[in-house]
């Protein structure tokens, strides 16, 4: 795998995450703040806002949110407002927006509109000059620095470990922050991580499954995301439970399957899941757990590994892609700051 000092930007703000996530976990005081703010809110409702990578970090905030704070949390549909034009109710909502560049017209309208319906809102942003951030009450600035490849990856991982942070402020769970002190290093190890093996099987696959459950189904999505727009192959993310009613039935042994399981209540399914897709012969590629396939750090606390394992996955696309001929940095058809309405 190329040397990601000397690849492409992709390849390079890879490795800058752990030295980001660092600094950015170092800011103890605006956690404590925004963690102060929400708890005197008392929300009943989460409701997450987002697009692509974006909107992957938003489902793994869910599970965080349900999970640890047992509150009940909902995606956001931008176009109820800005096409429709019904904004719903939002008192006694925190609305929770995340975007890379802040500047997409539906996510600052959806913002603005929330936070005139009663919502207490927030901003995970990387510019906290944006649109995004000046609509909301409480901005959380990930400070990735700048990230010159149009496929988001230092964003994506920060913003989910910022959330995390948050969640364990909010619960003060003193277990999963002595675990997210020790995320930098650990997200060091895992640029050592080779998967190579799955990417290449990926990169010359008609389609591609990327599979996991609980807190990895984030992960799984923004994965099969970077696969297709990266790669250029089709590919699908689902929940190990999801993947049961129906969509197994189009997995052959030439359509790979990269399966993420992380170490809690939901690995003892994944788990199942694998033995079925081995014993039918189909091409699996599992991160994580006893059976893990992949190279790996070993197990750690369930909500910070599946971020961890984003590292490896972007790096064997940025590789493979590089081997096909392809430019990781510039995917055709998509820009840096994507506006929608």
């Amino acid at each position: 795998m190329a040397d990601p000092l000397t690849g492409s930007a992709m390849a390079r703000e890879t490795a800058e995450i752990p030295a980001a996530a660092e600094r950015l976990l170092a800011r103890t005081d605006v956690f404590a703040a925004i963690a102060e703010r929400i708890e005197r809110a008392k929300p009943r409702i989460i409701v997450f806002c987002g697009r692509g990578s974006s909107g992957h970090v938003g489902v793994y905030l869910r599970y965080l949110f349900e999970a640890r704070l047992g509150l009940l949390a909902s995606a956001a549909a931008p176009s109820i407002v800005t096409a429709y034009q019904r904004p719903p109710e939002m008192r006694d909502a925190l609305f929770v927006v995340v975007s890379q560049s802040g500047h997409s017209p539906d996510l600052v309208t959806a913002t603005q509109v929330a936070r005139q319906s009663g919502a207490l809102t927030l901003a995970i942003v990387n510019n906290e000059n944006s649109p995004a951030a000046a609509a909301s009450e409480l901005v959380l600035p990930i400070g990735a620095g700048s990230e010159h490849a149009v496929a988001a990856t230092k964003t994506v991982a920060l913003s989910m470990i910022a959330g995390a942070q948050l969640v364990a402020a909010l619960a003060r769970d003193q277990y999963l922050n002595a675990e997210l002190k020790r995320l930098p290093l650990r997200l060091s190890s895992a640029l050592a991580c080779d998967w190579s093996d799955w990417a290449g099987a990926a990169a010359g696959a008609t389609a591609a499954f990327i599979v996991g459950r609980g807190y990895a189904l984030g992960c799984v999505r923004e994965i099969a995301l970077k696969v297709a727009e990266i790669l250029r192959v089709p590919a699908l993310g689902y929940s190990a439970a999801e993947l049961r009613h129906g969509p197994r039935a189009s997995i052959t042994p030439a359509t790979p399957v990269l399966v993420l399981r992380q170490n809690d209540e939901a690995g003892a399914t994944v788990d199942d899941l694998v033995r079925e897709l081995d014993d039918a012969g189909e091409t699996v590629f599992t991160a994580g757990g006893a059976a893990g396939t992949l190279p790996w750090i070993g197990d750690g606390h369930p909500v910070c590994d599946p971020v961890l394992m984003l590292i490896p996955a972007y790096r064997a696309i940025e590789a493979a892609a590089r081997r096909k001929g392809f430019d990781p940095d510039n995917p055709p058809y998509l820009s840096k700051v994507t506006r929608t309405l």
